[in-house]
């Protein structure tokens, strides 16, 4: 399995579609109820929609002022613009979709902006590394083969980058993207370019955090910017993992030759626990 973004373990990105399957020696192929009026009257009418116009912000100034309320939650805007640099390493729990116990698996990933992504896992099914420059990178398979990326591995690095909590959070901030709010309390952005990039954000209806319904909670400060420390995570409504995040580190100078240098043992490089 490998871990995919969003803040996944990342808690990077779109949990949801956190966990794909790979073949261990290929490329990733790559988730109020009122009372009713019985007679009908034209009160209660007026009242539901009166209720309907408060509580669903269908306009997109409604969708921004929302996007806005949550971006407050977080730390502020400026703040997650601030972060250069970030590394975080996490701990997951993993099942198959039909219960069957995967073990554990640890990831570490290392972003520079605008789009400079690294990865490391570990895990008794699949440890794998990949970097990737916006454009390019590379791969390192279980099996120790080193390949470029390209088709579905390229397309899944730059799916990884997009769905980043630090992109997404600054959506408001990308002309590619479309905020929409379709219910109370949820957010969708869209890629204007490409619909199936997709971020759903589900926020806390006093936080204005974006819990994802519970999926992310125990949100900690980082730099003055809020991210969850659990994550749950599912595939087709079956949890798969179980996320602890075990570091976080923001702008601690990382350089980009951190990210591209190829591990001679052609290992994943990982911190001690």
């Amino acid at each position: 399995m490998r871990l995919y973004a969003g803040h996944d373990l990342n808690h990077l990105g779109q949990v949801e579609n956190i966990v794909a399957k790979v073949d261990s020696q290929k490329p990733l192929q790559r988730v109020f109820t009122r009372r009713e009026d019985k007679k009908g009257s034209p009160f209660s009418f007026f009242v539901g929609i009166a209720i309907l116009l408060l509580c669903t912000p269908s306009r997109g100034q409604d969708s921004l002022q929302l996007f806005h309320r949550m971006q407050n939650a977080l730390g502020g805007a400026d703040k997650v613009a601030a972060i250069h640099d970030f590394e975080d390493v996490v701990r997951a729990d993993a099942w198959h979709d039909d219960g069957r116990p995967m073990g554990v698996v640890r990831k570490r990933v290392r972003f520079i902006r605008p789009a400079y992504l690294r990865i490391d896992q570990v895990g008794r099914e699949d440890a794998y590394v990949l970097y990737f420059d916006g454009t390019a990178g590379w791969e390192i398979l279980p099996n120790g083969t080193v390949a470029d990326l390209a088709g579905d591995e390229l397309k899944f690095a730059q799916n990884y980058v997009w769905h980043l909590n630090l992109n997404v959070w600054l959506a408001d901030r990308n002309p590619q993207c479309r905020i929409t709010a379709p219910a109370p309390y949820v957010l969708v952005v869209t890629d204007k370019n490409d619909p199936s990039l997709k971020e759903k954000l589900t926020l806390d209806a006093k936080t204005f955090l974006p819990t994802n319904s519970g999926s992310l909670s125990n949100w900690q400060a980082f730099a003055g910017v809020k991210f969850p420390q659990q994550i749950s995570s599912f595939h087709n409504g079956t949890k798969v993992a179980a996320i602890t995040v075990e570091r976080t580190k923001i702008n601690h100078g990382l350089k980009l030759a951190d990210l591209s240098v190829k591990p001679p043992d052609r290992r994943p490089v990982m911190p001690l626990p």
